[in-house]
């Protein structure tokens, strides 16, 4: 009796369950009760064995290539699910007062303005509005193709020197800003337990109409074991909220852990673009001198208000060379 060829069952199972394989699992199934079929005819006929035998191995190489597509369908499914389909974006104002809410407000619109020059959409979660009008701090997600591998160098203090409008004496004082680019996962890396999250409603700031205002749409969930909270104000209704809060809380509980991961991996991240950890200082923005500064690969550019006005893309082509490479980290 022939020994019909044998498959992986977990994977097979796994192909099974999938939608973007269910229907080649069912060919598959097909193909081996052919093959089973063939196998019986060897021993029941004698006669038909030369020509069973020809269609056992037909089919067998048949479903070796099924289960090889089938299995390279799953892989590539398992990395677009590990691929950033976008970011959370977060900017806080550091040292400076109001200056320095301003500064935050400014990188702010920059980065969502290079993102509409990309064609990502950017979606306003969250935001804190200083007297100065600028932001205390404040969450975007910025979705779309690319998004995240163009701004994942970008997490770090900001750093501005510039005279403020309200310095009557013409002194240049010198600001912070810190900014967190967290990507977003389909599928996502931690577990969080539903009993680990406290929830709370409020009434929406800003624009949004009577409903924002008079309905407790805002929510906001404190992560108990790690003491990390988010807000999600951006839609009309509590539930999709709540739903932007979690999407939110994620990303950031697993940035917290892979930066724990970096931790212990220090001399492989030295040979990479800075910590990336937010408290490192990776830029400085200097008006009286027009020039941007990057201080993690030494290099600078003389542009600042067209860089602030969302012309980006030299920064990011050149942080994107040393991404790899071995550079000095600057303190």
């Amino acid at each position: 009796m022939f020994r019909i060829m044998t498959f992986d069952e977990e994977k097979l199972k796994t192909f099974k369950e999938h939608p973007k394989t269910q229907f080649l699992m069912s060919h598959f199934e097909q193909t081996e009760a052919k093959l089973h079929e063939a196998e019986l005819l060897v021993d029941d006929d004698p006669e038909m064995a030369a020509l069973a035998k020809d269609e056992i191995a037909a089919l067998e190489q048949d479903l070796a290539v099924q289960f090889a597509e089938m299995d390279r369908i799953i892989e590539a499914s398992k990395e677009e699910d590990e691929k950033p389909y976008g970011l959370i974006l977060e900017v806080r104002a550091g040292a400076g007062g109001d200056e320095a809410s301003l500064f935050a407000f400014q990188l702010a619109e920059m980065y969502t303005r290079y993102a509409e020059t990309q064609g990502w959409q950017v979606i306003k979660s969250s935001e804190s509005l200083s007297e100065a009008g600028g932001y205390k701090e404040a969450d975007f997600e910025i979705l779309g193709s690319g998004a995240y591998e163009a701004l994942q160098y970008e997490t770090g203090v900001h750093r501005v020197q510039r005279v403020p409008v309200t310095e009557k004496a013409g002194r240049i004082h010198t600001s912070t800003a810190s900014v967190a680019v967290l990507p977003l996962r389909r599928k996502p890396k931690i577990e969080i337990k539903e009993s680990d999250i406290d929830m709370e409603f409020s009434r929406s700031g800003g624009a949004g109409g009577q409903n924002v205002n008079k309905v407790e749409t805002a929510v906001r969930l404190i992560h108990r074991p790690t003491g990390v909270d988010v807000r999600s104000q951006s839609e009309r209704s509590q539930l999709k909220n709540r739903e932007k809060a979690m999407t939110l809380l994620i990303a950031k509980l697993e940035a917290l852990h892979d930066e724990e991961e970096a931790k212990k991996h220090t001399e492989t991240r030295k040979k990479q673009i800075g910590t990336g950890d937010r408290s490192e200082k990776i830029r400085t923005y200097n008006f009286p001198q027009n020039r941007i500064t990057d201080h993690r690969i030494k290099e600078s550019w003389h542009s600042i208000e067209a860089t602030l006005g969302g012309a980006l893309q030299p920064i990011i082509d050149a942080l994107a060379q040393y991404g790899t490479d071995d550079i000095e980290v600057a303190e």
